[in-house]
Order: structure tokens, then C-alpha cells, then sequence
């Protein structure tokens, strides 16, 4: 308790009025929900009002410098959701510390609760007025005198470690010896009005917080582990499981009650309110102790402490997801997306991952990095990749270097293959290779954990976009074939994983289109729909476009507003309005910005194609067949747009997206290639986030 009262920060404790409003409401919520309903739980064996009123407190409560732990290690401590939970959490503790301590002056524990005498209860108070006294008033004058006497760079006196150490057990030994009150609230006290500043204070927090994590905690657990004999459980009982389900739904909703019904009258959103109210039930090391010792006091059955024991766990296991829960909201809402695309700055250099499965990609990879080079400053960073499989015969052969982050292969057929791709490529910018700085990566592992080394290698170099090669290659005839299928789920992953945007390239000759400098010779056209991914195919084809020997034409698909189909009534009805007006701003306020800047100006051809479903769609795609070379297009279009809605229905590859499904089928063109881009989603993790991000 010493320790808890270290914990217990009093310049935290500064009652604002939000998280006073929550922690009173949490803890009376829960404190009313359990006193109706523990007598009927029989937690006892004769009915005891006063144990149950005791056994309310202790459900009410909340275990603080755990919760403060976990949000601290949960990396959300910085948040205004993680402040708010530390806050509610101090104040909830302490409405419930001081509720036990009226509690055990009324009433004497050690003889089953028995009404004390008013003698007694005012030898108490007096007590305790006397022991806050000296521990408010004197401990911060001896402890800065100390302080004074010893500052820092300089070696502490024994005598004043040794004075300091004595008045800390005076304090909290006093009111035990006298016997007026009770030890553990007098070693919180102690800790309590302990001053934070100063060389004293930092050092017994450190020591003693140090001495507890390492060995006080460890064997605490393995006392309370040895005195909750599992053999005593009683499992076989229904009525033990229905006290192990009855105590802790009565622990985790009478939070969430309580939170919700604050927050309501707070104006938060309701799922901010429920996870403050599954964080602030956690409970610790303090209930579990007094679960223990309920038993050993007779005053309750070991398998009641058990199930008490059991509880206080529970609700500490799901914290994690609680916390994901709402890291993964936050993300969400946060409006920044900083590795795409759209989001760059065009006065930074693009970075670009580029990933080869062996040198039949290469004529396409070469041709990818010529029509995205654009202007020679600021440039474009080339990272070309050997998406290598790691067999038995090539981990045989591993050499791995030291004092240097690389590893050797001397496999002869991926030593030659590495080699063929690098001296095409260094043909290329010897050739012409103005403003592109390339270098040579690979990626050697399984292919279950493919993706985890490009998610990581995209990460560590900061690129905005990974290219990725289709998993069909064509064939003699022209046509795709059934391609490597190992491939395809490692692509699939890294759409879902990857820090960045990511492109897949279906190559249908793109490689052996030799792209001039001087003259057009690529018809390239992009596909605008709607929705981030289409923005972010706009914003590449926007580099495109600067290349002298590509011949642009975006494509816009708009809704026809006379036309009416049973599909487009049926869509219509299930979008959310909000959400796709929003979304159409954001199309047209980013469609008009590149309008400007590269179909005004003649660099970009431009039509518009009205339609009214998907059918349409699909019809228009069609004929677009033989008209061009390139399809650059987005993966996943506007979400519940009527002029795609029912493609998934028939989709053979779904990671390309409705859209660029249809512009890979094998029986669409021979020599139109697609890139397939999917904008950057950031969600899972706290990667991306501001460490003080706003949710509430």
C-alpha cells in the first residue's frame, strides 16, 4: 500500500470536473449494482450485510497503479482518452479507498464486522486526523531538508538515508502500534503525502517500485497462487460458476453503466464511454489480497476467494483489446495519410519499391521507373527488389556477414539471376538514367513471411509505393496463365499490411514497348470513378503525365442523374448519405485541382463517360479494349457507388479490385497492361499516430 500511495500522484489529483463526474458515477453505479445483488450470491454462509457492503467497495474500486501501468506500456498514455482513464482511476480508487476507511472504523473486520464502540470510533478518527497531520505537514519539511542536504552529483550521507528511511516506518507504523488504526491505510497515507520532487522521493520510488516489480509482485503472485488451492474450487458446483460469472459482470457493468450514463450528460460518443468503463474496472494486487484474506479470516469459503481471485484477472486480459480497440478508431480518424501519393510534398524525391519475382519482370519494372521518373529534380528513388523464395538448398548456402547488415547467397542460379537484373538495369541508366537513383534490395524468406520483410524494407526506406508484379505471367499466346499461386497471397498481404501504397502491375507486353524521350509512344489511360484509391491512382498518373513520350487521357465515369435501373434504386438505398457526399467533395475537389494543373494545359487528354449501372460500366470497359497500352486505375473505387456496385459478385481476382478485375480477365486484351493502385490504409497499430492523438 506504500506503494500504491507512491503511485497516487497528488499533482495529478487536481479533481476536474469531467473525470470527478465519471469515477462518482462508476464507482456508484457499480457500488448500488452490487449491493442488490451480492446477498443473493451467497458469498458467505450465514447472510452478512456489512461483509457485502465491503465486498461492494471492493468490486467499485479501481486498481490504479495497474490501470496507469498498462495505458503507460499500451503506448496511449499521452493520449486525451489515456489522460482522462489515469485521471477517472486516481479519483475512482480514492473514492473507494476512502469508502473502506469509513468502512473499517464503523466496523471491525477481525470479528465479523461487529459495530465498534463510539470510544473507538473517535480514538480512530482522532488517530487518523493525527497520522494525515504529521504525514501532510511534516514529511514534505523532513524530506526537502534531506533533499537540500543532499543534492544531486554529490553522495548521499548515510545517516540521512538511514533518517529518511526511519520516518517513513514512524509513519506507517504509528497508528499499528498505538492500535488505533489500521496498518495498510497507514502505509498509504505514508506513501500518499510523500513530495514527488527531490532526490529522496525519486530514489524510494525508483528503489522501491524496483524491489517490487522484481521480487515483491512475483512472489505475491505465487502466495496468492498456493493459497487459492484449486483442488477447493469447486468446479463441479453451478452455483460457483454462476459467483464467477455474477461478480464480474457486476464489476465490468456497473463501470460501463456508469460511464455511459456520465458520458451522456459529458456529450462523449458511447464508445469512448464503454471502453473508459471496461478500463476503469480492472482490478490489482489489492483485491486480490483482501479476496485472500477473506478466506483465511473465515469469512468467507476458499472457493468463493478462488472465484474472486479468478475475477480480478479477468479483468485485466481484456485491457489489450480495449486499448486496440480504440487505437484502431483513432487511426481512422485521423486525417493524415503521410505515405501515399497524394499526401507527397512534389519538392520531395518519390520513393518507390519496386519487386521483381525473376528477370521476366524486369522489361516491365524498367519501363514502370521510366514513366514515373518524372522531373530530374527532385527525382525518383528506385529500391528494385528480389522477391526470392528461401528453400532448403538456398538457406544450405547462406553466409552471413558480420559487422555488416546483409546477407550473402551463394546459390549459382540466384547469384546469376541477381546478376542478369543488375547489369540490364545498369545498361538502362547508363543509357539515360537522369534524376533516377537506384539501388539493389532483396527479400529472402518464406513465402508464408514474404510480406513481412516488404512491409518492413518499405517501412525502414520510407517509400510511398510498392509495385508489386501481377501473379500471372503471360504466355506465348498472349494470355495469362494460371500463374504462381504463392505469389498471389503474398500480395494480398501486403495489401493489407504494407505502410504504404501499393500497385500491382499485370504486364501484357508493357516490357517490350521501348518508351522514347523524344516522341509519344505509349497511350496510357486512367480510369476515375471515385474514392481514395481512385485519387491516388489520379495523383500517380499526375507523374505520368510529365513524361514526353506518354500520351495521357483520363477517363471519368459519372453517374448518369436522368438514367434509373433497379440496381442503381438498390444501391441508392443502401449508401450512406453523409459518408458519400463526403466522399464526392473530396473526388471533386481533388479531380479539379489536377484538371487544372494538367488537362487545362494540354498535357492530358480528357473525356467523360455517362453511364447508369454497372452493366454499363463493364460494356464501356470493354471497348476501350485495343485503345490503349496502360490502364492505370484504383483498387477499390467509391464505396457503394452505383457504377460498380454488383462486380464482386463475379470477380476472379479480388485484391485488383472491381475494376481492374475485369482489365486483367484472360479474355480481355492481349497487350493492354494494368497498374492497379491501392492509397495507403492506415488501421491496427499505433504506427502512424501522434503519440498525444485526440479521440474523445
Amino acid at each position: 500500500m506504500f506503494v500504491v500511495g507512491l503511485e497516487f500522484d497528488p499533482s495529478l489529483f487536481h479533481l476536474p470536473v469531467r473525470e470527478a463526474k465519471v469515477a462518482c458515477a462508476g464507482v456508484f453505479t457499480t457500488f448500488i449494482l452490487a449491493c442488490l445483488l451480492t446477498p443473493f450470491l451467497q458469498v458467505t454462509d450465514v447472510s452478512n450485510i456489512k461483509f457485502n457492503l465491503c465486498l461492494s467497495i471492493i468490486l467499485s474500486g479501481t486498481a490504479c497503479p495497474l490501470l496507469t501501468r498498462q495505458i503507460t506500456d499500451l503506448k496511449i498514455g499521452k493520449s486525451d482518452i489515456g489522460r482522462f482513464v489515469v485521471s477517472a482511476g486516481i479519483q475512482s480508487d480514492l473514492v473507494a479507498t476512502v469508502l473502506i476507511s469509513v468502512g473499517f472504523i464503523m466496523f471491525d473486520p477481525f470479528t465479523s464486522f461487529t459495530t465498534r464502540s463510539l470510544q473507538d470510533i473517535i480514538g480512530m478518527i482522532a488517530m487518523l486526523v493525527i497520522e494525515t497531520m504529521l504525514a501532510g505537514k511534516v514529511t514534505p519539511i523532513i524530506m526537502n531538508w534531506l533533499n537540500h542536504e543532499n543534492p544531486e552529483g554529490k553522495p548521499m550521507k548515510g545517516s540521512h538515508l538511514i533518517l529518511s528511511i526511519a520516518y517513513v516506518v514512524i509513519v506507517c507504523s504509528c497508528s499499528p502500534v498505538w492500535g488505533k488504526f489500521n496498518n495498510v491505510l497507514s502505509a498509504f497515507l505514508a506513501g500518499f503525502f510523500m513530495p514527488r520532487e527531490g532526490r529522496i522521493s525519486k530514489m524510494l520510488i525508483t528503489k522501491v517500485n524496483y524491489f517490487f516489480g522484481i521480487i515483491f509482485y512475483p512472489l505475491f503472485s505465487f502466495w496468492v497462487g498456493t493459497e487459492a488451492e484449486l483442488t477447493k474450487f469447486g468446479a463441479g458446483h453451478i452455483m460457483t460458476w454462476a459467483r464467477l460469472f455474477s461478480l464480474f459482470v457486476i464489476a465490468t457493468v456497473g463501470k460501463i453503466l456508469g460511464t455511459v450514463v456520465s458520458g451522456v450528460m459529458l456529450g462523449f460518443r458511447w464508445q469512448e464511454s464503454v471502453a473508459i468503463g471496461l478500463l476503469l474496472s480492472m482490478k490489482g494486487h489489492f483485491q486480490m489480497y483482501l479476496a485472500i484474506t477473506a478466506a483465511k479470516m473465515n469469512l468467507t469459503s476458499l472457493s468463493t476467494s478462488i472465484v474472486m481471485v479468478f475475477v480480478t484477472i479477468l479483468t485485466i486480459i481484456y485491457t489489450p483489446f480495449v486499448v486496440g480497440n480504440i487505437i484502431e478508431r483513432a487511426r481512422k480518424r485521423s486525417p493524415t495519410q503521410l505515405m501515399a501519393l497524394q499526401w507527397l510534398n512534389p519538392s520531395n524525391e518519390l520513393r518507390i519499391l519496386q519487386c521483381l519475382h525473376g528477370p521476366q519482370n524486369l522489361q516491365s519494372a524498367i519501363s514502370v521507373i521510366e514513366i514515373s521518373r518524372g522531373p530530374a529534380d527532385p527525382g525518383i528513388m528506385v529500391y528494385l527488389t528480389d522477391m526470392i523464395e528461401l528453400t532448403e538448398s538456398i538457406a544450405a548456402t547462406l553466409v552471413h556477414s558480420q559487422g555488416v547488415d546483409a546477407v550473402t547467397v551463394t546459390d549459382q542460379a540466384v547469384v546469376n539471376m541477381r546478376e542478369q537484373i543488375t547489369n540490364a538495369v545498369g545498361a538502362y541508366l547508363g543509357a539515360d538514367g537522369e534524376g533516377i537513383s537506384l539501388r539493389r534490395m532483396l527479400a529472402l524468406s518464406t513465402m508464408n513471411s514474404m510480406h513481412n520483410d516488404i512491409c518492413i524494407l518499405a517501412e525502414d526506406l520510407m517509400v510511398s509505393l510498392i509495385i508489386l508484379p501481377f501473379h500471372k505471367d503471360q504466355d506465348t499466346y498472349g494470355r495469362l496463365n494460371g500463374g504462381h499461386s504463392r505469389f498471389r497471397h503474398v500480395n494480398r498481404k501486403v495489401l493489407r499490411h504494407a505502410p504504404c501504397s501499393v500497385g500491382i502491375l499485370v504486364d501484357r507486353g508493357l516490357g517490350s514497348t521501348k518508351i522514347s524521350r523524344s516522341s509519344v509512344s505509349l497511350n496510357a489511360a486512367v480510369i476515375f470513378i471515385g474514392g481514395k484509391d481512385d485519387r491516388e491512382a489520379l495523383s500517380y498518373a499526375g507523374r505520368v503525365a510529365r513524361h514526353p513520350g506518354v500520351k495521357l487521357t483520363v477517363i471519368r465515369f459519372l453517374l448518369d442523374a436522368n438514367g434509373d435501373s433497379v440496381s442503381s434504386r438498390i444501391c441508392r438505398a443502401r449508401v450512406n448519405i453523409a459518408e458519400h457526399e463526403e466522399e464526392m467533395k473530396l473526388d471533386d475537389e481533388y479531380f479539379a485541382e489536377f484538371y487544372d494543373r494538367h488537362v487545362a494545359t494540354g498535357h492530358v487528354a480528357y473525356m467523360e463517360k455517362y453511364l447508369v449501372n454497372s452493366g454499363q460500366t463493364f460494356s464501356t470497359l470493354r471497348s476501350l479494349e485495343e485503345q490503349y497500352a496502360l490502364f492505370i486505375v484504383g483498387r477499390g473505387g467509391r464505396v457503394n457507388s452505383v457504377l460498380t456496385v454488383g462486380m464482386n459478385d463475379w470477380e476472379e481476382c479480388p485484391e485488383l479490385g472491381p475494376i481492374g478485375d475485369i482489365l486483367s480477365a484472360s479474355d480481355f486484351s492481349v497487350t493492354a497492361s494494368v497498374l492497379i493502385i491501392q492509397q495507403h490504409n492506415l488501421k491496427g497499430e499505433l504506427d502512424g499516430l501522434n503519440d498525444e492523438f485526440s479521440i474523445m
